[in-house]
């Protein structure tokens, strides 16, 4: 029962990632960006970051987040500048034509979010965006102490081979 509904969970979550990418292509290519940039450009919105911080808000790796970085650089959609906390890894945020970019999507982001509440009903939405920020809560918590219970196991291994 309990394996059903995880893996029940799991396969809705990436439907639902695919459906939620595909209106991002759709809502952010008329501001030529894809969906991939435009994520990465929204998670400095408030503040700039490091390539790891953007990782971790995203939850993919630090080579995709690094890749994309450089790209946006590259178009001047962002700028690497110097970071206080640490010299080498410096903080992406996004330029003035970063910014028009996302500014243009904000129009269609919102009748989006109009359609999909009044489809849904917004209480409905509400209690949804609530579940899956405690189901992410309870995914960090269940995948960090299993990592720290296999690098326990593995550290006890060590000590009874005597290695």
């Amino acid at each position: 029962m309990r394996q059903d509904l995880f893996s029940r969970s799991a396969l809705g979550i990436f439907r639902l990632n695919g459906q939620f990418m595909g209106v991002a292509e759709e809502l952010a290519k008329p501001a030529g960006l894809t969906a991939a940039w435009w994520q990465v450009l929204g998670a400095v919105l408030k503040e700039p970051l490091p390539v790891s911080g953007i990782a971790r808000v995203m939850g993919i790796t630090r080579q995709s987040v690094q890749r994309i970085a450089d790209l946006l650089v590259g178009r001047g959609l962002a700028e690497y500048v110097p970071n206080p906390a640490h010299r080498r890894a410096k903080l992406l945020r996004p330029t003035e034509e970063g910014l028009a970019s996302v500014r243009r999507i904000t129009p269609g982001h919102a009748a989006f979010a109009d359609r999909l509440a009044e489809t849904l009903g917004e209480a409905e939405l509400a209690e949804t965006v609530r579940v899956l920020e405690r189901l992410i809560g309870a995914m960090e918590t269940v995948t960090e102490a299993g990592a720290e219970t296999s690098t326990h196991r593995g550290t006890e291994a060590v000590t009874r081979t005597g290695g």
